[in-house]
């Protein structure tokens, strides 16, 4: 957030690599100059290069004061966020708009309002509707395609590194908790959190990792995009608002998502029984089956894949649990059970060193949330099999890989 000190010392130096000057004109409640296009190339070369602010309401090349009139900034504000989200591909969600009032040149009686967004360097390499741009001085050019390899390659696009041992921008040990982070080291000690590669040296500065932020950060999906789950229960068999019984997302750490996800089901975990000599229960779902499932859709999802979320579906017949990313090197649908390969390395060292509380141990049977022995594919099929007598199907739906858990019959009464 600027202050108006720092607003007048940015005008003042002028256009720069960080920083843009944009004159608007607003008739109507509707944008009349800076066409939507242009400005999306303009915010995309800030977060492919390296974060900065553009300062509407001054006139591009005099340096001139014009402001917005204070009537108009909802709109231009929405305008500016519609862009970061529509326009741009994937959308910058790491920016902060805002207004600011700063005191008129000539009358320091009177003020003058303007917007501006800062953005930040991004994770992920942005097309805008033009095509890819970087920041070259005070102004914007447009990448070769050897240019846009090399970005993407720097930033794991093409997996030269692994994606969760990647920097996250604008990040350092601050970020990480230390409540959630000792959990990792045996002292406070920040060559202990580059060791374990929560944190990364980056140009000389110490961002946080992406493993740092998703296991050692309070809400991760403030830094790395979607990387929550949510979870519905439906009374019926199919996607019905109508029958949608209970709705939660979960946040946090990924051992918390996980915990969260893992007491919604068992919430709806219907029990039948046999009112016969020597009462016999029996639940819709092996929870200990549910946990592995839930595990291995944190651990193997493509945390760079920011367009959607891990998502956990129950219904009256079956349990659907989508994860974000396309199976990892050679895995596919058909040898899953059999072979094993980690997406995430980090996060599954970090994961098998976390134990589950006591509470559920009896239930998941299991004294870590990993294992690492590569048993947990088959835990899901024959915990499922034995139960409902259906196997468990999983399909690769474009970008997405789907897990579909049948739920046991209930017991005659």
């Amino acid at each position: 957030m600027l202050t108006s000190h720092d607003m007048l010392d940015k005008i003042n130096a002028g256009e720069s690599s960080g920083v843009e000057f944009k004159e608007v004109v607003i008739s109507g409640g509707k944008i009349k100059t800076t066409h939507r296009d242009h400005l999306s190339d303009e915010f995309a070369a800030f977060a492919n290069q390296s974060g900065g602010v553009v300062i509407f309401g001054i006139v591009d090349g005099t340096h001139q004061i014009k402001g917005i009139d204070a009537v108009d900034i909802p709109a231009l504000i929405t305008h500016i966020s519609e862009i970061c989200h529509d326009s741009i591909e994937p959308p910058i969600v790491n920016f902060y708009v805002d207004s600011i009032q700063i005191p008129e040149p000539n009358d320091e009686n009177a003020e003058r309002h303007l917007v501006y967004v800062e953005i930040e360097r991004s994770l992920w390499l942005h097309n805008s509707k033009n095509g890819y741009f970087y920041r070259h001085g005070n102004s914007k050019r447009k990448m070769s395609t050897a240019h846009v390899l090399r970005v993407g390659q720097s930033r794991s696009q093409v997996r030269v590194i692994n994606f969760d041992e990647q920097s996250v921008p604008n990040t350092n040990q601050d970020t990480l908790q230390k409540e959630l982070y000792m959990r990792f080291i045996s002292d406070d000690d920040t060559q202990l959190l580059c060791k374990r590669r929560l944190l990364v040296s980056n140009n000389d500065t110490l961002n946080a990792t992406v493993s740092g932020i998703l296991m050692c950060n309070p809400t991760p999906d403030g830094h790395i995009y979607n990387s929550y789950i949510q979870a519905v229960f439906y009374r019926g068999k199919t996607k019905d608002a109508n029958y949608q019984n209970d709705a939660k997302d979960y946040h946090g750490p990924l051992d918390k998502q996980i915990i969260g996800a893992y007491n919604f089901v068992n919430q709806y975990n219907h029990i039948s029984a046999k009112k016969e000599v020597g009462r016999e229960e029996k639940p819709q779902y092996s929870m200990r089956a549910v946990f592995e499932a839930l595990v291995n859709a944190v651990v193997h999802r493509d945390y760079a894949k920011h367009g959607s979320k891990i998502r956990l579906f129950m219904f009256s017949d079956r349990l659907e649990i989508y994860s974000p990313g396309a199976l990892a090197n050679t895995l596919t649908v058909e040898n899953m059970i059999d072979n094993q390969f980690t997406r995430n390395e980090l996060l599954s060292r970090l994961l098998s060193e976390l134990k589950i509380d006591d509470g559920m141990n009896d239930s998941v049977n299991r004294k870590y949330f990993l294992e690492r022995r590569g048993e947990g594919v088959g835990i899901i099929f024959n915990d499922t099999e034995q139960l409902s007598g259906k196997r468990p199907v999983y399909e690769l739906i474009g970008e997405e890989l789907k897990l579909t858990i049948y739920a046991a019959k209930s017991l005659q009464q």
